[in-house]
């Protein structure tokens, strides 16, 4: 390391370029709405995901780093991908890391408070609200920060290759073509960097073990051939409400949320529970305190750690929207003709998620209540991920870098949440090490209303990226 180049140098150097650089560009790639193209069909047309790849790339390609190409390949019909390389910083330094990130968004939602919005920057204390700042426009900046900061005093990296997508929150749709395209100029990693996930509190660094696979479809049931009214027909014609209820008791139970259906569980791993009892300890009652309940309200008298493996590797149903329904102000007394409910199943990590959307698509549309037209949809799944065993350099290197940036020994935990490029990388490189974390911690809030990024913990975040690039170069060499 040379003479003045030290750690504490680092971190000041991060901090700089986060305050003065990467938060005035998050803030105006936040006023970006380039939802990802599942919420916005005309998203070429629109333009808002090209603004957004053409902003990052811009910053990146003016990164004073050594040997640094910037690229943004696009393949007919599809969302782009901005391609980074860097060489490594000796000829010693050898291997591959792969870092990862997505620059599209979810869509608005709504509940914001009245001095947030999606579309709208808000710097307040150590939080900049807005969509997508935490989900996941600042992985491009700080992956590209850590990068430079290890050059500019004296840490060590291998090759390093940036690929930053515009279709995660659709479940990388547009992914696979592109890893086959661009597979020569990836190459073989031996570490893959994802900042695209979650952190169980602000105060330490948090290391994403597995991740949850999905189905999405819509659930549809017709009864009638249009609305009749209400006085006439209740009483005769069953609800189409009532019998998307009564389908739904097939997936789990109604009382308890226990998803019932064969075939959708797996044996959780011992390393993986012992993983769940730590962070639990670590994280108390912040387990469900941080997700925002009513007066009130709360999960149920249940063990931390049962939570902790009930939102890793257990089935969970969720229903996300509907169709069919008026809004209250102008629903009238009429008995509906048909009711539509998007379904989001969350399964375990090692599940087949193909196979889990045809036993969901079986159970739902078998023998329907009343003769009942029932149908159900499914969307592209998502096969969840379960990390490989760490090695003994990485977990080091995680544990050093946590202690020395936060003061505190790192955490490792699944993620109840989806990262589809995991299980694509992880299928294709078997023998890559993972380092999956992020800043969404407590209260931030993707995909929901008054989504904020913990700008403190990017740039703590950042430090540990460097930190890991180094440890990881003089692994290899």
């Amino acid at each position: 390391m040379p003479e003045g180049a030290t750690r504490s140098g680092l971190a000041g150097f991060i901090h700089e370029v986060w305050e003065s650089e990467i938060v005035p560009e998050l803030t105006e790639y936040i006023r970006i709405p380039c939802k990802s193209p599942m919420f916005d069909a005309d998203w070429a047309a629109n333009g808002h995901i090209d603004r957004a790849v053409e902003q990052i790339a811009a910053w990146c390609r003016a990164r004073p780093i050594r040997g640094l190409t910037v690229e943004v390949v696009r393949l007919k019909g599809r969302t782009p991908v901005i391609v980074m390389e860097v060489p490594a910083t000796s000829a010693t330094a050898t291997g591959t890391v792969l870092l990862y990130g997505h620059l599209d968004k979810q869509p608005e939602m709504v509940g914001w408070r009245d001095d947030l919005g999606p579309w709208t920057p808000v710097r307040q204390g150590d939080r900049l609200y807005g969509r997508g700042g935490a989900d996941d426009g600042y992985a491009a900046y700080a992956s590209l920060t850590a990068i430079e900061a290890a050059q500019k005093h004296g840490f060590e990296h291998a090759r390093c290759v940036v690929l930053i997508e515009a279709c995660e929150e659709s479940g990388s749709f547009d992914l696979p073509p592109y890893l086959e395209a661009l597979a020569d100029r990836i190459g073989t990693p031996d570490l893959v960097v994802c900042l695209d996930s979650g952190c169980g509190n602000y105060e330490q660094l948090w290391m994403t073990t597995s991740l949850r696979g999905i189905v999405v479809g819509t659930l549809t049931v017709d009864i009638l051939r249009e609305g009749v009214h209400s006085g006439d027909a209740s009483g005769v014609v069953p609800s189409s409400f009532r019998i998307a209820r009564e389908l739904l008791g097939r997936l789990d139970d109604q009382s308890t949320g226990e998803v019932l259906l064969d075939g959708l569980h797996v044996d959780i791993p011992l390393e993986r529970m012992e993983q769940a009892r730590h962070a639990a300890g670590v994280l108390g009652d912040t387990v469900f305190a941080k997700f925002p309940f009513v007066d009130g309200a709360g999960p149920g008298p249940r063990d931390p750690a049962e939570m902790v493996l009930d939102r890793t590797w257990r089935p969970a149903l969720s229903v996300t929207g509907q169709g069919g329904m008026p809004d209250i102000a102008h629903a009238g007394n009429v008995l509906r003709p048909s009711t539509s409910l998007k379904l989001s199943m969350r399964l375990p990590p090692t599940l087949d998620a193909y196979q889990a959307t045809q036993r969901i698509k079986d159970a739902l549309e078998a023998n329907p209540p009343y003769g009942a037209r029932v149908r159900f949809e499914p969307e592209t799944p998502g096969d969840g991920w379960d990390a490989p065993a760490l090695a003994p350099w990485l977990a080091e290197a995680v544990e050093t870098a946590s202690l020395k940036r936060y003061g505190k020994p790192s955490v490792a935990m699944g993620e109840g949440g989806s990262i589809p490029f995991m299980g694509m990388l992880g299928a294709q490189y078997p023998e890559a090490q993972f380092l999956i974390t992020g800043v969404l911690g407590p209260a931030s809030n993707a995909h929901g209303p008054n989504e904020f990024l913990h700008v403190p913990y990017g740039i703590k975040l950042t430090c540990c990226v460097a930190d890991v690039l180094d440890a990881h170069a003089k692994h290899m060499a």
